[in-house]
């Protein structure tokens, strides 16, 4: 069982019970969505730097219902830079070619690491941010998961995001709110409760169009 408190709604009672449900290892991640959601697909892997970043992202063009669609799959780890070239190459591409994106949402936040800093970790980041507020093609996004820091906020579609009873949002994950407040360790779920992170939280403050809940998260375990 995902171990979180829920309402009777089957959305998470508290901020930090959508934390945990968002870090479930049984909740569903970008596989099994992208497998539920296109008949085919064919992957698009690289940066064109000479970097990859299979663990962090998925990035591709699918058929869905007869429709080719590019979408752009965070997998539940802190993404890459490698990654987020990728993804503003698949979003720049697909823009060109007239091709609606999916993105999806699942990241703690982006890799913070010295290397990750080496490989430009903030240009990766504003680069796919770019690429989204340019795109002249429709961007969906479905947050699956962690929703953690600019790592998620960059493939975010303004105006257009959805949610899971999975998921949390955030600018910042609440250890590191309570971090930067020097709050003590004993405040962290308080502080995830006033960051109103929860998926009902989200759609009342609009910065969501609504939560999707689906045959995916209905046959998940």
């Amino acid at each position: 069982p995902v171990p979180a408190a829920l309402a009777p709604t089957g959305l998470p009672d508290t901020g930090w019970a959508a934390v945990q449900r968002a870090r479930s290892p049984e909740r569903p991640r970008a596989h099994t969505y992208l497998d539920a959601y296109f008949t085919t697909r064919v992957p698009l892997s690289g940066d064109r730097c000479g970097g990859t970043d299979p663990d962090g992202i998925l990035c591709g063009f699918g058929e869905h219902q007869g429709r080719t669609v590019a979408f752009a799959a965070q997998t539940g780890a802190g993404t890459r830079p490698a990654g987020y070239r990728t993804a503003a190459r698949l979003i720049r591409l697909a823009d060109r070619l007239g091709v609606p994106v999916l993105t999806l949402v699942d990241t703690p936040g982006a890799a913070n690491d010295a290397e990750a800093e080496r490989q430009g970790a903030g240009a990766a980041i504003a680069e796919v941010f770019g690429a989204v507020a340019g795109a002249r093609v429709p961007v969906t996004t479905l947050v699956i998961g962690e929703g953690g820091s600019g790592g998620a906020l960059a493939l975010a579609a303004p105006g257009n995001t959805w949610a899971t009873p999975d998921s949390y949002f955030s600018v910042i994950a609440p250890e590191l709110a309570a971090a930067i407040l020097k709050r003590p360790r004993e405040e962290i779920e308080s502080t995830a409760d006033q960051l109103r992170i929860r998926p009902q939280d989200l759609l009342e403050l609009g910065i969501i169009r609504g939560i999707v809940r689906n045959s995916v998260q209905d046959n998940a375990p």
